[in-house]
């Protein structure tokens, strides 16, 4: 089943590139006491995530956070040297770069994608949400891998 509205977070451990090299970061310490902003995207580097997903979180960085966001944070099954180049590639230095290299929190959230015949394999929904202290009190779950309600523009807007 699918996460929802109301939600906790699950507790996973993560990837991000730290000043010497990948450090694991929990959920909690993502979350835990904070107001965050999460989407999460099929893979990095791809088309749709590069050219308007991430983009839009970019652009949109100073709005969102206006809005008493304490971090913006970015997901998807890749490694967390990925996410770091994705993220540099992408003028990406307000948002957290996050890898979910295994998919632990992809599947912990009940939001997995099978792009298997695409040769992806398992990778995570497409999504935003917002987060308080770790509840989820505002979800945008694509279907698929359609983009067409997690965009900033829609987290904007539930904030």
């Amino acid at each position: 089943m699918a996460v929802q509205v109301g939600d906790s977070i699950p507790d996973v451990t993560l990837k991000i590139m730290g000043e010497k090299g990948p450090e694991d970061i929990s959920t909690s310490d993502i979350f835990s006491g904070k107001k965050v902003v999460m989407f999460a995207v099929p893979g990095a580097f791809t088309p749709t995530c590069s050219q308007a997903h991430l983009p839009g979180f970019v652009a949109n960085a100073d709005k969102i956070k206006e809005k008493g966001v304490d971090a913006i944070v970015c997901t998807s099954v890749n490694d967390p040297f990925v996410m770091d180049a994705w993220g540099k590639a992408g003028n990406a230095e307000e948002i957290m770069m996050v890898g979910d290299a295994n998919g632990d929190l992809a599947a912990a959230l009940g939001a997995t994608l099978d792009l298997g015949g695409a040769g992806l394999g398992t990778r995570s929904t497409r999504y935003s949400l917002v987060a308080e202290d770790g509840k989820i009190t505002a979800l945008n779950l694509e279907n698929g891998g359609a983009f067409e309600v997690s965009s900033a523009e829609a987290i904007l807007e539930a904030l």
